[in-house]
């Protein structure tokens, strides 16, 4: 396999709380990863990790970007080697123009020129950004602002893309539009690592899933697997496969 990303052994603390208890795994190149598990299971912290948004974190272990090691160095030094992060918050700059976020998505470019040709590959993914392109990111809508989210992390042109719930709070319609914008980044040839609770569409958009209870890993395996695992559907699925496996009375 050639990995993208790779984690040994990572351990991370989030406040008082140890979080992230010994992950090891890697994300294969050009794929989509699924980390999947409850609130609380470690999975953002991971991101943040992997980011270095959290200072003194990892306290052990390796976060190895194309065999290079990446533990230690600052946020924007991470972005410039290749990886981009939208958070769970979405995180827009509220008073800025809906432009003037994507623009700063691209801080850490050098091709200047090119800036408008992707600007215009944004609005064709997205054109409703393109109707709001002088709004303040603040005015726009949940599902709107997850859009630009993806968008100005797309702005760097990365090859690793973290996403944390990208689903989080969307109506089922803008849901079927993150997850077909998701598909055709994967399509560009960017990597993926996805956070998110919606089980049942990250199983079907990835390759590979990863399970997180209190920290640790507990499962892994192609998605196609996971997805007929009998604990995967009873715990993450709501089915109840034992009941369904007993003949009726």
């Amino acid at each position: 396999m050639i990995a993208s990303l790779e984690l040994k052994d990572v351990q991370a603390r989030y406040g008082l709380i140890q979080a992230v208890r010994g992950a090891s795994f890697a994300v294969r190149r050009g794929s989509v990863t699924a980390l999947l598990g409850n609130n609380g299971a470690g999975k953002s912290t991971l991101l943040k990790t992997v980011m270095g948004l959290i200072p003194g974190q990892p306290q052990k272990g390796e976060i190895l970007l194309d065999g290079k090691r990446i533990n230690g160095m600052d946020t924007e030094s991470i972005v410039r080697l290749g990886i981009s992060y939208v958070p769970e918050n979405r995180a827009v700059f509220p008073q800025l123009s809906v432009r003037d976020n994507l623009i700063m998505g691209a801080h850490v470019r050098k091709d200047r020129r090119a800036l408008k040709t992707d600007l215009e590959r944004i609005y064709a993914f997205f054109p409703i950004l393109a109707d709001r392109v002088n709004q303040p990111a603040g005015t726009l809508s949940g599902g709107e602002q997850q859009m630009l989210a993806i968008s100005r992390a797309m702005m760097s042109r990365p090859r690793l893309l973290l996403l944390d719930e990208p689903s989080l709070g969307l109506s089922p319609f803008l849901v079927r539009k993150i997850f077909q914008i998701i598909g055709i980044i994967r399509n560009q040839g960017v990597t993926i690592l996805l956070v998110e609770q919606n089980v049942r569409k990250a199983l079907a958009i990835s390759d590979f899933a990863l399970v997180m209870e209190s920290g640790r890993l507990v499962s892994a395996g192609p998605s196609a697997a996971l997805t007929n695992d009998p604990r995967i559907k009873e715990f993450y699925l709501g089915l109840n496969v034992r009941e369904a496996q007993e003949p009726p009375c």
